[in-house]
């Protein structure tokens, strides 16, 4: 299907062409922003790796991401890049992240009712047959994932019940 926009244009160029600079570097592209923030155009990327990414790390997928666009060009007005990590309440999108923190408890919207809720907020219980499971106060939910408009960890949620 062919973007709707000359946003997702850029969107879908970028995370393609990020990406196969970044996973041989053990670097996931969590995500990928494009839009006007205060009057001017703001690409940021999200990025992450096991263990977590550093300072460091995000200056030199900035570089190596700056370098790509300057060749690529598929921006033709300034536009500001920006490089960080998605944080400790990441956004879950891909089978691989609800597979990957499976027992984290988690906040789930989705578009319509799931049994008569939009909001799940409790342990992320993992992926089967393309549902996300998720276990609010005791009941086992599946919400197919083209229901879920978003998904996050809630690492302060986490925190409160460990003490910390």
């Amino acid at each position: 299907m062919a973007p709707h926009s000359e946003r997702e244009r850029v969107v879908e160029l970028v995370a393609a062409k990020a990406a196969e600079i970044l996973e041989p570097q053990g670097v996931e592209l969590v995500e990928v922003e494009y839009r006007r923030e205060g009057g001017q155009w703001v690409l940021r990327l999200f990025v992450d790796r096991p263990g977590g990414i550093t300072l460091d790390d995000c200056a030199k997928v900035s570089r190596q991401v700056g370098d790509l666009l300057e060749v690529t060009d598929p921006i033709d007005h300034p536009y500001t890049l920006e490089v960080s990590s998605p944080g400790l309440d990441r956004p879950l999108r891909s089978e691989r992240d609800f597979e990957r923190y499976r027992g984290r408890q988690v906040r789930i919207k989705t578009f319509a009712p799931v049994e008569g809720r939009k909001r799940f907020h409790g342990k992320l219980v993992g992926l089967r047959e393309g549902k996300v499971e998720v276990e609010v106060e005791g009941r086992l939910y599946a919400i197919s994932r083209e229901a879920i408009s978003k998904a996050n960890l809630d690492v302060e949620d986490e925190l409160l019940r460990s003490g910390g």
